[in-house]
């Protein structure tokens, strides 16, 4: 059976890659960020520079089709993990599962709760069963499905671990709150473009943004709350290797989303096909214009 779901996976990824690709899905709004990110003030730490975009847009496709295959029909391989650090690495179902150096004792603090920060890179959702077979109390916040039955096996059939589902459908800042007090490690994608009259104004690749206010609020409520922040890594083909840092306590609540953007703009620097934010209007509360061409094409200076 792992065979055969490794199978399926990879003809669902190159198929579902090559429709995406034929047909230019999001191709604009991926050319639109390139442009405008491209054109910022070249600092220390200058801005991405792709040479090639139709190139790149491709291989972003093929990694998010990829990652999409494996959520499809290989995700159940993260519900086996092993719940000890001490067990690690090992393999389930044809893959290596690895906790990167260092990792150990921060995913041991994540045990007692706080505040987990992560973005759209590389294949995000399994980080979720894994942290929960690592017996971290984690909660993740999702937008519920309509119709109401495809929800519910959304949230009993992927969005579970050992019976116990981990989406919440929390609305309000207070329900974090409380989510907090009861020791949970409430997860927070924080890389999408804020348009609430209380979102923070930030920069992100040398661009202003506007923030998600969630954390802030939260930090500002709970000061103590340890933040954390976890990505996983795709190495050599088979090997799965989950990171995972604390953030420094920050001076300010308001200086957590700054150090989780420079955080997140390292990651894309390393890798920016890995970063499906792309797809995603991130500076449009700022700049909306930058999204109003018809046409995805684009030139870049040599």
């Amino acid at each position: 059976m792992p065979v055969l779901r490794s199978i399926m996976s990879k003809v669902f990824a190159r198929t579902a890659g090559f429709v995406l690709c034929t047909c230019g899905w999001k191709k604009g709004t991926v050319y639109a960020n390139l442009r405008h990110v491209d054109g910022a003030e070249p600092r220390e730490g200058s801005p991405l520079r792709i040479s090639r975009p139709g190139t790149f847009y491709r291989t972003l496709i093929c990694n998010l089709t990829r990652h999409a295959g494996e959520i499809l029909f290989r995700f159940g391989s993260f519900k086996k993990l092993p719940r000890e650090f001490s067990a690690y690495p090992c393999r389930i179902d044809g893959w290596n599962f690895a906790l990167a150096e260092g990792s150990a004792p921060v995913l041991e603090k994540m045990r007692n709760g706080g505040i987990f920060l992560t973005a759209h890179f590389g294949n995000y959702e399994a980080i979720g069963p894994w942290l929960c077979r690592l017996g971290i109390p984690l909660v993740a916040s999702y937008i519920p499905l309509r119709p109401a039955w495809l929800n519910r096996i959304l949230d009993k059939r992927i969005r579970a671990v050992d019976g116990r589902p981990y989406g919440v459908d929390a609305r309000t800042p207070r329900e974090f709150l409380r989510l907090l007090d009861s020791k949970k490690l409430v997860c927070l994608l924080a890389d999408q473009d804020s348009r609430i009259p209380s979102a923070l104004e930030g920069e992100f690749m040398h661009r202003p943004v506007r923030n998600n206010p969630l954390p802030e609020f939260l930090l500002r409520h709970r000061p103590e709350t340890p933040v954390f922040i976890c990505w996983l890594e795709d190495a050599r083909g088979s090997l799965r290797v989950l990171h995972a840092v604390e953030l420094p306590r920050a001076s300010a609540p308001r200086d957590v989303l700054p150090a989780f953007n420079a955080w997140l703009e390292s990651r894309i620097k390393e890798n920016p096909a890995l970063w499906y934010g792309w797809t995603h209007r991130r500076f449009y509360s700022r700049n909306p214009e930058i999204y109003a061409r018809k046409s995805p094409r684009m030139e870049y200076s040599a």
